[in-house]
């Protein structure tokens, strides 16, 4: 089983106004990450070269992980247990804004993408906003060992703050999702830089963390959000490839699949909103990721 596990893991909302980011036109994916392209070494490579003890020990890790994932996944109801997610490049892909989500002048700004380029059957699961604070939610996605990073807005986690921290000390990534989530295009460059900086600051305040991705509110933007963002310190601003609920997916891309890097979407968001919880939530994205032969993967490896 061990050995198997190996082989797999060594193998394996945009508006369209002016100045905005349409969506790609149907039947267009506008994927990247083609076979051979930048940030692909050759399969196995690192691991061809590693010490065989240095496996060996990699694929008892990894049996421990997964029986324990494995007893995780029947005590929070999945209908089966996450995949093992390959190995993180050595060297991180190079990452270029999607055809068609181009600014004016985009060369030396933050790039937009929605997918991450990469060979291996990996996605990457965020979470926008924090308005829901499910303390079940931690717990479970600490006991499945499943990664996932945050896009935090400081106008709904500000009379909480400490609920993100212990997200933080279990191995999440907070990133910038600005102040107020508001319109960006509706506002003026000072506005949004107002927005995407005064984030920063809170979140380096609060978590002693500066972050380099931002995503901007409701997959919005124009130049100027992207100029801020760059003086603000963002290296890359992630959308989303589809997006998960607690009883559906909504998708992206003409042919309604899941793709290698794709970005997964999601909030924080209760029964108040939502036909079910967060935890309800994980359940059912899991077992789309799961029974389409994918696995769970750290955006912050890749990106």
């Amino acid at each position: 089983m061990a050995a198997a596990l190996l082989v797999g893991v060594i193998g394996s909302g945009c508006a369209g106004g002016a100045g905005e980011v349409p969506k790609p036109a149907a039947g267009h994916p506008g994927r990247p990450g083609l076979p051979g392209g930048p940030g692909h070494g050759a399969p196995g490579e690192a691991q061809k070269e590693a010490p065989a003890g240095m496996i060996a020990g990699y694929a008892d890790n990894l049996r421990r992980n997964q029986a324990a994932r494995a007893i995780a996944a029947k005590k929070w109801g999945l209908s089966a247990t996450p995949l093992p997610a390959p190995r993180p490049p050595t060297v991180k892909p190079a990452i270029t804004t999607r055809e068609g989500f181009e600014v004016q002048d985009s060369e030396e700004l933050p790039p937009i993408f929605t997918t991450v380029p990469t060979q291996d059957k990996v996605v990457f699961l965020t979470i926008d906003d924090g308005v829901e604070k499910d303390p079940e939610l931690l717990r479970m996605m600490s006991e499945l060992k499943i990664p996932y990073t945050a896009f935090l807005s400081d106008y709904v986690i500000n009379n909480n703050y400490d609920y993100f921290k212990k997200m933080q000390d279990n191995g999440v990534t907070l990133n910038n999702h600005t102040l107020n989530h508001p319109y960006m295009p509706g506002l003026s460059y000072d506005e949004q830089k107002r927005e995407i900086c005064g984030q920063q600051d809170k979140l380096q305040q609060r978590y002693g963390h500066r972050p380099t991705l931002f995503r901007p509110p409701f997959g919005n933007y124009n130049r100027d959000t992207l100029v801020a963002a760059k003086e603000c310190g963002v290296k890359a601003a992630p959308l989303w490839a589809s997006e998960a609920f607690p009883d559906h997916m909504e998708w992206r891309e003409w042919d309604k699949d899941m793709h290698p890097g794709d970005i997964i979407l999601t909030h924080f968001r209760g029964p108040e909103e939502w036909a079910g919880s967060m935890p309800d939530m994980i359940r059912q994205v899991m077992k789309v990721i799961t029974d389409k032969g994918y696995a769970v993967g750290k955006l912050e490896d890749y990106v």
